[in-house]
């Protein structure tokens, strides 16, 4: 299966049977200058309803959007979602945040969304086993490197993937991915924005791949 990193926190998942997944499909704008998605997929995840997260308008193929609710399964993709909040003010500064869990061809992802606060224990035991970890790193508006760093340590997964970090495309004020990449191990910088992985290909310790933006 692949992985490609869109921008901000918007990813495209094609597993090898083609079925496509976008999570969080951006708007530009207002801090974003990057290029507009035009990709088709069959699902599309959808953390919370800010432009930068909920343009499901902009993917093509006409994929079914899929917000906080009951576990279900969509082509063969299993699908579970755990309701967190966008701050760690209780969600009074930017309300509520959904976590979504899935799993494609036989690897179990996890997309934190603009999670803005560390989970509680029932709320990672809802998350379960991760191998691979969609991580928001530049805090203000997400948390930041401290606390992804200790979500990391507790979900122990596979590959972590930093996202909703400041680039050349987002210049939203946050972090850059330095600060959360400073003083670990075992980090990959591609200079391409696109990986594939299998069962059989996962580390078995934790690698932090940090990939381009392809828009």
């Amino acid at each position: 299966m692949k992985i490609k990193w869109l921008g901000l926190a918007s990813f495209l998942i094609t597993s090898d049977s083609g079925v496509k997944i976008i999570t969080d499909p951006f708007d530009t704008g207002n801090g974003l200058s990057y290029d507009q998605i035009t990709e088709s997929a069959d699902i599309v995840t959808v953390s919370h309803e800010h432009f930068d997260h909920n343009n499901v308008a902009a993917v093509e193929g006409n994929p079914q959007a899929l917000r906080l609710g009951k576990p279900t399964e969509i082509k063969g993709v299993k699908f579970h979602s755990v309701a967190s909040l966008h701050d760690d003010a209780g969600g009074r500064e930017r309300g509520d945040n959904t976590i979504f869990c899935f799993e494609v061809d036989g690897i179990k992802f996890c997309h934190l969304g603009d999670l803005g606060h560390l989970p509680t224990d029932e709320q990672f035991k809802d998350i379960g086993p991760v191998d691979v970890l969609l991580a928001p790193v530049g805090g203000i508006y997400t948390v930041n490197a401290q606390v992804a760093t200790q979500i990391a340590a507790r979900l122990k997964p596979k590959v972590i993937i930093p996202m909703h970090y400041r680039d050349g495309r987002c210049n939203f004020p946050i972090s850059e991915v330095g600060e959360f990449l400073e003083g670990k191990d075992n980090v990959t910088r591609r200079d391409d924005s696109e990986i594939e992985l299998s069962r059989e290909s996962l580390p078995d310790s934790t690698q932090i791949i940090v990939l381009k933006s392809a828009l």
